[in-house]
């Protein structure tokens, strides 16, 4: 994704901010990215990344130099990421970073720079190993934190950061602004509570994680409008086959408690979202007795995911759940 302009246009306190930071020379060693679930965050702090180290600034990182490259490609040794969204960060994780910036930086513009996307997926052990490095931050040496839940995360690393705020843009914008480049709607719909970018929803589109989850939530609601009976069966045949590791698991679970969200909607007489879908909410509004309380277990049960549950036992229990009488 080329940030530069999504932040230039859409962000422009956050880019003036830094930008003037850059040509002031006043950048300080550790940032803070807030910005809530949908919002680029790591893109944003990998763009910022690159501008300190960018071969021709202006102000801000270019993305097409040699340097900028590198980092996309992984292959920049002074720039490290620990990436909270993959799996929790852990204090062996930290101590690893920490060892490496202790080297000498091994590129000649003698700057290192380390990313952790998502601090409030860090163990306490961790957290206390990341407050000490920065606590004491090396000469040159950077670092660039995010999270979507800023109350989640100790004081003492929030004081020790310069905060930096992603404004969540509105839904409906983002909806349209992706449809106009080519997104089908009922994508931008449902990738709109995923991703606050129309780049990212049409980049996300022809990921197979996407097109399974998508898949298995189209057969678990068809299926829903059936019959209990029905809905294991499809449930067994046609959904666990696409779900077959945890994240896909998070995925198909985050989508439909979207869309049982919205059937709350419809019950409530409040307007949706997922305005493709809407024949199916208005149906199923009518014929699942336990909206509210099948909600709630769809979030208890994706908790359950990192037990290593067996899945079809899991859905199951889930679709008795909502198809109760």
């Amino acid at each position: 994704m080329k940030i530069a302009g999504y932040l230039k246009e859409k962000q422009p306190i956050l880019y003036r901010t830094f930008a003037n930071a850059l040509q002031n020379n006043t950048v300080t060693h550790s940032y803070l990215i807030v910005g809530e679930a949908g919002t680029p965050l790591l893109e944003t702090a990998t763009y910022l990344a690159k501008s300190l180290l960018c071969d021709h600034p202006d102000p801000l990182a270019d993305e097409t130099c040699v340097t900028c490259e590198r980092i996309d490609q992984g292959a920049y040794p002074d720039f490290l990421l620990l990436d909270g969204s993959k799996k929790n960060i852990k204090k062996d994780d930290v101590v690893s970073l920490v060892a490496d910036f202790q080297r000498t930086p091994l590129e000649h513009k003698g700057v290192m720079i380390y990313v952790v996307h998502l601090v409030e997926n860090m163990t306490v052990e961790a957290i206390n190993s990341l407050l000490k490095f920065l606590e004491e931050p090396s000469p040159n040496t950077y670092a660039f934190l995010t999270t979507r839940n800023e109350s989640k995360i100790l004081p003492t690393i929030v004081s020790r950061c310069q905060s930096l705020r992603l404004r969540l843009l509105p839904r409906y914008q983002i909806i349209e602004e992706a449809v106009n480049d080519g997104v089908q709607r009922d994508d931008a719909e449902l990738l709109s509570y995923f991703y606050n970018n129309a780049e990212l929803i049409k980049r996300e589109c022809s990921t197979v994680e996407y097109s399974n989850a998508k898949n298995a939530l189209a057969a678990t609601i068809e299926s829903l409008n059936q019959n209990a009976s029905y809905a294991l069966y499809t449930v067994e045949r046609e959904v666990i086959p696409l779900i077959t590791d945890k994240p896909s698991a998070r995925y198909y679970f985050d989508m439909l408690s979207l869309f049982f969200q919205e059937l709350a909607k419809v019950k409530a007489g409040d307007a949706i979202n997922l305005t493709s879908y809407a024949n199916i909410l208005d149906e199923l509004a009518v014929k699942l007795p336990h909206i509210e309380e099948s909600l709630l277990e769809i979030m208890t049960l994706k908790s359950d995911i990192e037990l290593n549950v067996n899945m079809a036992l899991l859905l199951s229990h889930l679709v008795n759940t909502i198809t109760k009488e």
